[in-house]
């Protein structure tokens, strides 16, 4: 089973890449990021995907090695020689439990790690190329008492187009200024940048005196420090995602109101295991899928270990969303995918111990009967 799943694993993590690829090419070619920052990034990024990943490779690894084992008629053999499909199960049982502690070990510890560490790398990025923080079209809130609108961002040039501040760091006045043309000069190792804006107006209102004030301008600077905004987001409350499971459990014992977000940190509290859990329940279900020598013969039993995957994950998508808005408990929102399925999976192992067809040789004839007859009616 070891080599399906190193496959399986290699396989999935390059379609994640792949789902990358776009932003790798924008940070490397527009932003000047390093290589090594961006793999970093990648590296920081994989628990997340990986707590998934691993569940689902678990699942193709027992489902292809008996899917092998039946093709070759040694299913055939080994119930000749008196062993059943109980004799074969302490090994999947071990198999899976290990991919239990890897992926528990993932969402426990790596998770909060990778977004902790993806948080700090992208400030050490910015030193370097700050306009990846700046979003086109988007209010930009992260510096103290300035809020910076732009319109367009030209990467290569470093230049800004129409450009909105909001500058309340002066006590009692808000000044508004509007160009149609800046550029951003950084001194990353200072954490400092230098906003030069052209052409342009400034409109100052003087709360305390009730005065407006308006000045047109050929160059005005404004000098941004992100040293502060730093500090200050490390000081911050952790998002849920990024507590550890000590601080998670004692954010929901010391919260008393019960709303959306308390929900969200109750399933995330609860998903660091039953998603481990998932590796188990997936490999149970896969067994007896991969014993059936006549879904061997027909092709089946990959595709139905991949329709039960999907199942699993539509699931704990549905049951996360009802959790969320409180439809029902969050613990039955998590977790019901696993009862269900290790329903199925438990069922089916009993069945096929039984030596009585799982019946899905039936319920596809039926199926590719009812296309035919419909084709011909067509």
């Amino acid at each position: 089973m070891a080599p399906p799943f190193v496959i399986n694993m290699a396989f999935f993590l390059f379609i994640f890449l792949m789902t990358k690829i776009l932003d790798i090419v924008k940070y490397i070619v527009n932003y000047k990021v390093s290589i090594s920052a961006v793999l970093l990034m990648l590296l920081y990024s994989a628990p997340f995907f990986l707590q998934f990943i691993i569940p689902m490779s678990i699942m193709m690894a027992v489902l292809l090695t008996f899917l092998r084992l039946s093709k070759d008629h040694e299913v055939v053999a080994f119930k000749a020689s008196g062993l059943s499909i109980y004799d074969l199960l302490p090994s999947v049982l071990l198999f899976c439990i290990m991919g239990c502690l890897l992926t528990g070990y993932l969402t426990i510890y790596g998770i909060p790690w990778g977004r902790k560490s993806f948080k700090d790398l992208t400030y050490r990025v910015a030193a370097s190329s700050f306009e990846i923080g700046l979003k086109e079209r988007t209010f930009n809130d992260n510096f103290e008492g300035i809020m910076i609108y732009i319109n367009k961002i030209d990467p290569k040039e470093k230049s800004l187009i129409n450009v909105f501040i909001e500058d309340k760091r002066t006590n009692n006045i808000v000044s508004t200024v509007i160009s149609p043309m800046g550029k951003l000069l950084s001194e990353p190792e200072k954490l400092f940048f230098r906003l030069i804006l052209f052409n342009g107006i400034i409109n100052q209102v003087n709360i305390k005196n009730q005065t407006v004030n308006s000045v047109n301008f050929d160059t005005y600077e404004i000098n941004l420090d992100i040293k502060k905004s730093f500090a200050r987001a490390r000081k911050g409350t952790k998002h849920r995602s990024e507590m550890s499971l000590n601080e998670l459990r004692k954010y929901l014992k010391d919260e008393t109101k019960k709303d959306i977000i308390y929900y969200r940190a109750l399933m995330d509290y609860h998903r660091k295991f039953s998603i481990p859990v998932a590796c188990l329940v997936l490999g149970l279900l896969a067994l007896p899928l991969g014993f059936q020598s006549m879904i061997t013969k027909r092709s089946y039993g990959l595709g139905f270990g991949l329709l039960f995957f999907l199942l699993y994950y539509l699931l704990l998508t549905v049951g996360w969303g009802f959790g969320e808005s409180g439809a029902c408990p969050p613990v039955i929102g998590v977790w019901i995918p696993n009862i269900l399925l290790g329903s199925i999976g438990f069922y089916l192992l009993i069945r096929t111990a039984q030596e009585r067809p799982l019946m899905f040789d039936s319920f596809i004839n039926r199926v590719i009967r009812l296309t035919l007859k419909f084709t011909k009616k067509r």
